[in-house]
């Protein structure tokens, strides 16, 4: 069986509570009427506000999407206020977390060595981190993808074994008006892809594109990438609809070259 092709969304902070749980049971509805998410050949997760994590957890129960938190604790428990930790958030059914996006880094000071540590975290209480990687300003594919392979490097070091769902976000196309080229990000993908099918002890990783990503951009892609990472585009679940059609037809692609 082929790996599926990997479809996320996270609603940042453009949401209010009521706002993000009604896309939430849209996206349920969406969910359980998309026969490549009911196959599991699209694989779905949406990653709310905390405050709407538990009630999106419950409203899309049975539907085949996971639920996703934008952060976590380096930490596991103790005295660290306004922290969330890895443990509380496995706990009520969480199987994704953002890591070391760029407004993170940009916003709040995270360093190599945190995105490490909350990598680690995530790891050791079974959540796949969605680990943001990307060059800070545009230059050419091989250089951008060193960069990103340091990142991706420094962030597993001693880390758990576990699936790491790789998410290129070159930060100089986040919050654009457009992507990356495609021909860029099918460039940069390609080398990343190949390094994290080596990387020892985790199994069924994967390589997504974000960074104002949306309708369109997977079929320009091709082969070069597992899947995408939406932003504000997905807040139309109409539009969110027509990339989960894309990725059904890459899938089926994918499918229909492995068969006997």
């Amino acid at each position: 069986m082929t790996a599926p092709v990997t479809v996320g969304v996270s609603l940042k902070m453009y949401f209010g509570h009521r706002q993000a749980l009604d896309w939430c049971a849209s996206v349920a509805e969406l969910a359980a009427a998309h026969p490549a998410v009911v196959s599991g050949a699209v694989e779905l997760f949406v990653i709310p506000g905390y405050l709407a994590v538990p009630a999106a957890v419950e409203i899309l129960d049975g539907h085949r999407v996971v639920v996703g938190a934008q952060d976590l604790a380096t930490a596991d428990s103790g005295a660290f206020t306004g922290e969330v930790s890895g443990v509380e958030l496995a706990e009520i059914g969480v199987g994704v977390v953002e890591v070391g996006h760029a407004e993170r880094r940009r916003l709040f000071g995270e360093t190599d060595d945190i995105v490490a540590l909350k990598t680690a975290a995530a790891l050791r209480n079974g959540i796949a981190p969605v680990l943001c990687i990307g060059e800070s300003v545009r230059q050419e594919p091989a250089d951008a993808a060193s960069e990103c392979l340091r990142q991706l490097r420094s962030a597993l070091a001693g880390a758990p074994d576990g699936r790491v769902i790789v998410a290129y976000e070159p930060v100089w196309a986040i919050g654009a008006a457009e992507p990356a080229p495609a021909e860029h990000i099918r460039a940069v993908c390609a080398i990343l892809r190949a390094a994290v099918a080596e990387l020892p002890g985790h199994d069924r990783s994967a390589v997504i594109y974000g960074g104002s990503a949306g309708p369109g951009l997977l079929t320009e892609l091709g082969d070069d990438v597992d899947g995408l990472f939406l932003g504000r585009f997905a807040h139309d679940t109409d539009a969110l609809a027509l990339v989960l059609d894309e990725a059904a037809v890459v899938a089926a692609r994918r499918a229909a070259e492995v068969a006997p």
